[in-house]
């Protein structure tokens, strides 16, 4: 018996008009009753609510402002998990809908229970059906794309393997829509094997992720000690081999996991928006101590950044840590250098720290 995690992009769930891959989500649950039926657990991260609600309201294009995304999403959310729901019981599945956002797994309370719904529903062999909660995710506090939601579902679950469903075959070395020749990478057991090659396909049609997106979120899996798999959705048979490990798309190995779920998201979905360079005695606290960034170990503030945004910290040898600031880059700035009651003096109120232990990770 196996725990499965599948993340269906908007491309295989819907086409390019929005309209809804019927044929496709038919056989992901014919694959999913089989070996459901033979003991093994099933959760499905399904992209595609923006998309079947650009359909219903005719919209053109896949929406810009997130007003308009949060509401295409709320058009669609509840017709795509109805046509999740009804395949899977029209195969004797129970399905459950779960939407997550990112204080579910950013924050401890909701990361456990997040964690204990997801296994209860598992206890009971329904099949959650997950997605980002659009409607109420905001750019600082989302997942950013459905591949690192499904990467930290994994997570949450315990999966026994990840499997990453798009339009291409999977990862190539360079570009295949630019370069039709480009060789597949159909093993990758160090993402530093990766160095060199032109991961960067742009996200096509409906989707907001791409390629990097789905190498990303096999690093964060495979680095929590999950093995993952790029594959090709709309290829017949491809979902059954990924599933047994068999050679199918670009497969990841699973590595030693050293990192928590948030400390994964952090490390590798979270943009990054500036840097704290930082003197040699934070440096010391953050690396050795496992202390919060104050604001008196601050040497430079550099780049645009509000509170709640990702940043590097630096010394003189390089990266330190990455971590989500408290306070935005004019605050910082004003700060930077102050022990405790100059801080206070300087912003008005009592100053806390720049980045808490809780929001940051060692790099």
């Amino acid at each position: 018996m196996g725990r499965y995690v599948i993340k269906l992009g908007s491309n295989i769930v819907a086409d390019d008009g929005g309209s809804l891959r019927a044929d496709v989500l038919e056989s992901v649950c014919d694959v999913i009753a089989a070996r459901h039926a033979a003991g093994d657990d099933f959760v499905v991260v399904s992209s595609g609510a923006i998309a079947r609600g650009m359909e219903t309201m005719g919209l053109e294009g896949r929406p810009a402002a997130m007003a308009d995304l949060q509401a295409a999403s709320a058009v669609g959310q509840g017709r795509l998990y109805r046509v999740w729901d009804e395949l899977l019981s029209g195969r004797g599945l129970t399905s459950a809908q779960v939407l997550l956002t990112f204080f579910d797994v950013g924050h401890r309370a909701h990361y456990l229970n997040a964690r204990q719904t997801l296994g209860r529903l598992l206890d009971w062999r329904a099949v959650p059906v997950v997605n980002e909660n659009d409607t109420t995710a905001t750019e600082e506090i989302s997942f950013g794309d459905n591949d690192f939601l499904a990467a930290q579902v994994a997570i949450l679950c315990g999966a026994d393997r990840l499997v990453l469903l798009t339009n291409q075959d999977g990862l190539h070395e360079s570009d295949p829509r630019e370069n039709p020749d480009a060789p597949l990478v159909a093993l990758v057991e160090d993402p530093a094997e990766l160095d060199g090659y032109a991961i960067g396909q742009a996200p096509s049609g409906l989707g907001s992720g791409g390629m990097r997106s789905k190498v990303v979120a096999a690093e964060m899996a495979t680095a929590a000690g999950i093995p993952t798999a790029i594959c090709n959705g709309l290829t017949a048979g491809a979902l059954d081999r990924a599933l047994d490990g068999a050679p199918e798309g670009t497969r990841f190995a699973a590595r030693d996991q050293e990192h928590s779920s948030f400390e994964l998201w952090l490390r590798y979905a979270k943009p990054t928006s500036g840097r704290l360079g930082v003197d040699a005695g934070a440096a010391k606290a953050l690396r050795d101590e496992g202390a919060s960034l104050l604001p008196v170990g601050i040497v430079e503030v550099d780049g645009e950044f509000g509170a709640g945004d990702a940043v590097e910290i630096t010394d003189g040898d390089g990266v330190v840590a990455k971590g989500i600031v408290a306070y935005g880059a004019e605050d910082l700035a004003l700060l930077a250098g102050k022990r405790s009651a100059d801080a206070d003096a300087a912003l008005g109120r009592p100053a806390g720290e720049a980045v808490h232990r809780d929001l940051l990770v060692l790099v």
